[in-house]
């Protein structure tokens, strides 16, 4: 509870400072209680003390250039950078390793489910510069990850009222399960939805490449 008085007395002296440089930093992988700082906020907002549409827009700007500031350190800088400085950041590179493990789990998809992992959301934008994956497609998991990960956990302080830390240590257990989840469905809504015009790409490359090999044989 002490922590959480801490919380209210720099809120009521900085106000929306707080969040957006607190979420910045802990994307750079310094010491921040992201999650449980959002959830707090969002109850302040219950309490009328703080607007929760801006409170989302402001985790949100900074989640995403905390963690694009990190794509770009691990994209110029490189993993010998990591390895050799990163103690400096808190980026020990056994935490570099479950993340690459992680990576190899689930994809690109990582970057949308990472926010929800912990240990593991302060190293994917790290990890995506160093292995050179295209900003866009880092920017498309990464930035719907972040729009995601800040309104549920703004979310369950604004809605539960006084019961957000109950609900808070439900979503911190299970968000990831959830995350995994969510990201399956989306993808066989999108398969369904576009199932015909996925058949009518996939017969194109198909016969293209039927035509190649044909022709390939006839020379």
């Amino acid at each position: 509870m002490d922590f959480l008085k801490y919380l209210e007395s720099i809120f009521e002296q900085h106000g929306y400072f707080v969040l957006f440089i607190g979420l910045v930093l802990e994307f750079i992988a310094l010491p921040f209680p992201g999650e449980t700082t959002m959830a707090y906020a969002g109850y302040l907002s219950y309490k009328g003390m703080l607007h929760w549409e801006l409170l989302i827009l402001l985790a949100f700007l900074g989640t995403t250039l905390g963690i694009t500031i990190t794509y770009w350190i691990g994209r110029k800088a490189g993993l010998p950078f990591i390895h050799k400085y990163g103690k400096w950041f808190f980026l020990p590179p056994k935490k570099l390793e479950v993340t690459r493990y992680w990576f190899e789990k689930y994809g690109y998809t990582l970057i949308f489910i990472g926010y929800f992992i912990p240990g593991v959301r302060h190293f994917t934008g790290y990890f995506s510069g160093i292995i050179a994956l295209p900003f866009r497609k880092f920017a498309m998991f990464a930035y719907s990850g972040a729009l995601f990960w800040t309104v549920l956990f703004i979310g369950i302080g604004k809605i539960f009222g006084p019961q957000w830390n109950k609900m808070f240590h439900l979503a911190a257990t299970y968000s990831a399960a959830a995350a995994i989840a969510l990201v399956g469905i989306i993808m066989i809504i999108v398969l369904f939805r576009y199932r015909k015009a996925i058949k009518g790409i996939t017969a194109r490359v198909f016969s293209k490449s039927k035509n190649k090999s044909k022709a390939s044989k006839m020379d």
